[in-house]
């Protein structure tokens, strides 16, 4: 008698398969890091799509190989340069973890990345998903991807009730990936479970009509295509904000070296007053008394003109910026993790994206 295993009852080789089918004839094909078996290729692809749409990622990803053809010319780079040609595409923390894995890869295997997905997820800002598909793209390895589009064909397909964020549910979707792998085809079947959920098993409005998994889909079966996966519960999204002063002396900018962890971190940024402080801690006039004293530390003021305030949307909370151009007269001491940029400059620069947005509109002619 065949003994069972946990896996048996989510058995099913016609799912894999009509994934498979379908991906070879109308899954996406011709991204620029596909049709190879080059893993820094594949694994550069992979960490840059976390989290980031397609159409974001291939102007980085062809600038990033430009400059970095090899995890070994990767890995001796100036952990500045890095940041600079990641500048924008947000995330920050995905960087610095790029250019330790890299390090790694070359000091531990030789410049080559493991085959093993249980290697590669111990490697920096490799998880457990990223592995399984970095190793099936590049050496056929049969391993199980979970990320947040497989999440969603698989919680819409299956009728899968709670929040897919949740632990108990995601060891069950844990558990379904594994048992859905099929025998042969691996890369196919990985590739058409991302294409799925990205061209057509979309968040909003999917397109139930040319799927390939409509006839076993729950979620379309009882209509609840817009409540499956179930959302996050919400929470309210906390409000800050930062005083900011772009410091002009001779057609150059004050800039300072961020943290190395944290928000922007590793980033040039513009000084800031008391940080990223809460909405109910900044309406008692300190910050603009603090303001005050900053600026005139720096040299002989000028002219101090408050500009427009903008508003960045991080993850866990909106971030209220509000910045003050100070032209200086006679520049003083450079502060201590701060250096002088010319203008002319920032586009280049490691900066977070609405710090450059915000200087390259001041280095237009008209404005300067």
């Amino acid at each position: 008698m065949k003994r069972l295993t946990e896996f048996d009852d989510l058995l099913d080789p016609t799912f894999s398969q009509a994934v498979i089918d379908w991906q070879r004839t109308h899954g996406r094909h011709t991204l620029p890091w596909q049709n190879t078996r080059d893993a820094y290729r594949v694994w550069l692809s992979e960490i840059m799509l976390q989290q980031t749409q397609v159409a974001a990622v291939l102007g980085y990803y062809a600038r990033f190989l430009e400059r970095f053809p090899t995890v070994q010319d990767l890995a001796s780079a100036p952990i500045e340069d890095v940041m600079a040609h990641w500048s924008g595409l947000g995330y920050y923390t995905r960087a610095r973890n790029l250019h330790a894995c890299a390090i790694r890869v070359v000091n531990e295997y030789g410049g080559q990345f493991p085959a093993d997905p249980a290697l590669l997820a111990d490697l920096p800002g490799i998880g457990r998903s990223t592995a399984a598909a970095i190793t099936a793209f590049s050496n056929g390895t049969r391993a199980a991807i979970l990320d947040g589009n497989v999440k969603r064909v698989f919680a819409r397909v299956f009728g899968v009730e709670g929040y897919p964020g949740e632990k108990r549910i995601e060891e069950g979707l844990w558990r379904r990936a594994e048992a859905l792998l099929p025998a042969e085809g691996i890369e196919s079947y990985t590739q058409g479970l991302m294409d799925l959920g990205a061209t057509l098993c979309t968040r909003s409005k999917p397109d139930c009509g040319r799927c390939p998994l409509q006839a076993r889909c729950v979620a379309f079966a009882t209509n609840r295509t817009d409540e499956l996966p179930v959302r996050k519960p919400k929470k309210t999204t906390p409000e800050k904000r930062a005083a900011m002063l772009v410091v002009i002396h001779d057609d150059h900018v004050l800039l300072e070296q961020r943290p190395a962890s944290g928000i922007w971190g590793g980033l040039l940024s513009l000084p800031e007053v008391d940080g990223h402080v809460g909405i109910e801690l900044a309406q008692d006039g300190g910050i603009a008394l603090a303001a005050q004293v900053q600026v005139q530390a720096l040299g002989q003021v000028e002219e101090v003109q408050a500009l427009l305030p903008l508003v960045h949307v991080f993850t866990h909370y909106k971030l209220h910026i509000h910045p003050h151009k100070v032209t200086l007269a006679e520049r003083g001491a450079t502060p201590d993790g701060h250096v002088w940029v010319a203008m002319e400059a920032v586009g280049d620069a490691a900066l977070p994206a609405p710090v450059k947005k915000l200087l390259l509109d001041l280095a237009r002619p008209s404005l300067f």
